[in-house]
């Protein structure tokens, strides 16, 4: 009698090999698997690069503390932006200042007509917020030194308890620098613009004759200026007038220059360029492209509107005149000749008086006079050198003003020099007067045989000044990159890496 097999046991196997029921992963499990390895390829963990709202800590400071701090801080900020620095070096001092004594919860908030400062003191006290409007501006770079000197050794003395210097002496010797006489007398500014006019007509190879009828037109030029900001006269009616002063001289020099100067040798349109070109220096071009790269674009365009209205104050004093010479009969038009002729010493020495003339024209010291002569002879070579080479104007200013932006920020950081002093004064020999008169002139022409050569000078002067600022910008952002930022200015210039990023 035989055993039948135990119940659920197989002998003998039938068909493929069948895999044991514990080695398969259900399908509930496998779906979820894949669907966890998917997000963990598209999702992240990591937190987002900008932090909203998550600044919620206040200083535990008192409310005379902070307001000592906060008027301190306002009062160096509006200094710095009414001697000519840009916008994010402003609000970079701000933020060490504050740092320094202790409140580091300092928002600053710049517009071009004003500052405003505020600090978060944490929920259980109320915040402050204090405004203060920069009534006006003018290039000062004594002052301007001075207060970035009395900052950093500030900065450089605080300790666990703070600074050295308490709020109170600080604001004290912050007043006595900005009441400070000027280091030179009014006559040695007006000198300075007339050095700048005898460097710019350099630039052409003109004669001794040229440079003396120059120096005479914007020395005139100077003092109209300021019997005009005395009355009261609106800036760019004041703009107008002084431009029109050089186009008079060269006015009289085309009607009468035969007889004026027998046998010589001269072109009285380049009068008329420097004066052009001495009236743009005054204009904030670097300040109105350093704000649009730092990202301060309500600045930007509020200095940009200023140089383009003051430009156009330019363009109808010149126009003017030249409209007057055309009815007289008198062409006043820039001659085929009349380029960057001079000889390459000549030329190099050219553009050191007009640094040094720019550099004397806005109170900087003697160090920064130097620093600037020497960055704008570098400059000027390198651009004189790239266009013998073949390279286009504007692109060998755009490599020229690179190097002047890198070589500014270098001094104010090793040499503690202001910056915009330095890359201003170096760049002023490669304002692009000639085309501004030539395209001036041909407008005034009024026919269309004329208009598109007209447009043409007027789009090389625009580039040319593109190229200028573009250049500075790009200079300065490289060496800001190779020596470092610290965390006031990081926070100062985060804006410059724009909203459309994806964060």
């Amino acid at each position: 009698m035989s055993e039948s097999p135990p119940t659920g046991l197989r002998t003998e196997v039938t068909g493929p090999q069948q895999i044991p029921p514990r080695q398969l992963m259900p399908a509930s499990r496998l779906g979820r698997h894949l669907r966890d390895a998917a997000v963990h390829v598209v999702r992240t963990s990591a937190p987002p690069t900008m932090t909203l709202g998550q600044r919620t800590g206040g200083d535990e400071v008192s409310q005379q503390q902070a307001r000592e701090v906060i008027d301190l801080a306002l009062r160096v900020g509006e200094a710095m932006l009414a001697t000519g620095a840009s916008a994010a070096d402003t609000v970079a001092t701000v933020l060490r200042l504050g740092q320094a004594y202790g409140v580091g919860s300092v928002h600053v908030d710049i517009t071009y007509t004003s500052i405003t400062v505020s600090i978060h003191r944490g929920l259980e006290e109320d915040p402050l917020s204090v405004m203060r409007v920069v009534s006006g501006r003018s290039p000062d770079y004594t002052r301007l030194e001075a207060v970035q000197k009395h900052i950093e050794r500030i900065i450089a003395s605080a300790g666990p308890g703070g600074p050295t210097m308490d709020v109170t002496a600080a604001r004290t010797k912050l007043q006595k620098l900005l009441a400070s006489p000027h280091p030179y007398r009014r006559w040695v500014v007006t000198l300075g613009s007339s050095i700048m006019s005898v460097g710019v007509v350099m630039l052409f190879g003109v004669g001794p004759v040229m440079w003396a009828v120059a120096a005479v037109s914007t020395a005139l030029v100077d003092r109209v200026q300021r019997a005009l900001y005395r009355a009261g006269v609106a800036a760019f009616f004041t703009q107008a007038v002084s431009a029109a002063v050089p186009a008079l001289f060269a006015l009289v020099m085309f009607s009468f220059g035969d007889v004026i100067f027998p046998d010589t040798n001269f072109a009285p349109s380049v009068v008329v360029i420097s004066g052009i070109v001495v009236l743009l220096a005054g204009l904030g071009v670097l300040g109105a492209a350093q704000d649009a790269v730092d990202g301060y674009y309500v600045t930007a365009a509020a200095r940009g509107l200023e140089v383009m209205m003051m430009t156009l104050g330019i363009a109808v004093g010149v126009a003017l005149v030249i409209g007057f010479g055309r009815s007289l009969g008198v062409s006043m038009e820039a001659s085929a000749v009349v380029s960057l002729a001079g000889s390459p010493l000549l030329s190099t020495v050219g553009a050191m008086l007009i640094a040094l003339g720019f550099c004397l024209n806005t109170y900087a010291g003697l160090r920064t006079i130097i620093i600037s002569v020497l960055i704008s002879a570098l400059a000027w070579m390198i651009f004189a050198s790239l266009v013998a080479l073949g390279l286009a104007a504007a692109m060998a200013t755009a490599v020229a003003a690179t190097l002047v932006g890198a070589l500014a920020y270098i001094a104010y950081r090793r040499l503690h020099v202001a910056e915009a002093a330095v890359a201003t004064a170096a760049i002023v020999a490669l304002l692009p007067g000639l085309s501004v008169y030539r395209s001036l002139y041909l407008l005034m022409q009024n026919s269309a045989a004329t208009m598109p050569q007209a447009m043409v000078w007027l789009v090389v002067a625009m580039s040319t000044g593109v190229a200028l600022a573009a250049g500075l910008a790009m200079g300065g952002y490289l060496a800001r990159r190779r020596l470092g930022l610290d965390r006031a200015a990081l926070r100062a210039r985060r804006r410059s890496r724009g909203s459309h990023v994806t964060t």
